[in-house]
């Protein structure tokens, strides 16, 4: 049975006010802009596909968020080859921005972030991007599918690596 217009309206709506989440998502996985393109209309089309399951109790957006990161990390998986060292992850470096834009020992950390974040199993990535855009770790487990324990010693962890390692 076909959508009504009321649900592709809100479907619609919520995609554009949360847009940001599937180009996030896109960017950080796919370093190639046809591939990143191709990778959120996927998402798109999964968010869509899976709408009518949607609980409006819950928050649209970690709902959004667990839908992107699993079609990226299949998308991923799908690859015959490995993950490009040098993917873009734009939604790292809004947080890393600078107001000094030729600082040339930012430049470096910020290159030798890509390289570490780049090399991370899929779901580390997930979890560091998650954290990068200020989630809780409740909402981190939740669209990870994790407990809010594991999301705490993974990104424990994780930064622990980070700064033994940059």
């Amino acid at each position: 049975m076909p959508p009504d217009t009321d649900q592709q309206t809100r479907f619609s709506a919520l995609l554009q006010q949360h847009r940001g989440i599937v180009l996030k998502v896109a960017a950080s996985y796919c370093r190639n802009r046809d591939d990143r393109d191709e990778l959120a209309q996927e998402i798109a089309a999964q968010l869509w596909r899976a709408f009518p399951a949607y609980d409006p109790a819950r928050r649209f957006s970690t709902w959004m968020y667990r839908i992107a990161l699993n079609v990226a990390i299949s998308d991923l998986r799908g690859r015959s080859r490995a993950p490009d060292a040098a993917i873009a992850l734009d939604a790292v470096v809004d947080h890393l921005a600078d107001p000094t834009p030729h600082d040339p020992v930012r430049e470096q950390q910020v290159a030798a972030l890509y390289t570490f974040i780049a090399q991370l199993p899929a779901l580390e990535r997930a979890l560091l991007l998650l954290y990068l855009d200020d989630h809780s770790y409740r909402e981190i487990a939740e669209v990870l599918g994790i407990s809010e324990t594991n999301v705490a010693t993974k990104l424990s962890r994780l930064k622990a690596r980070i700064r033994n390692e940059l």
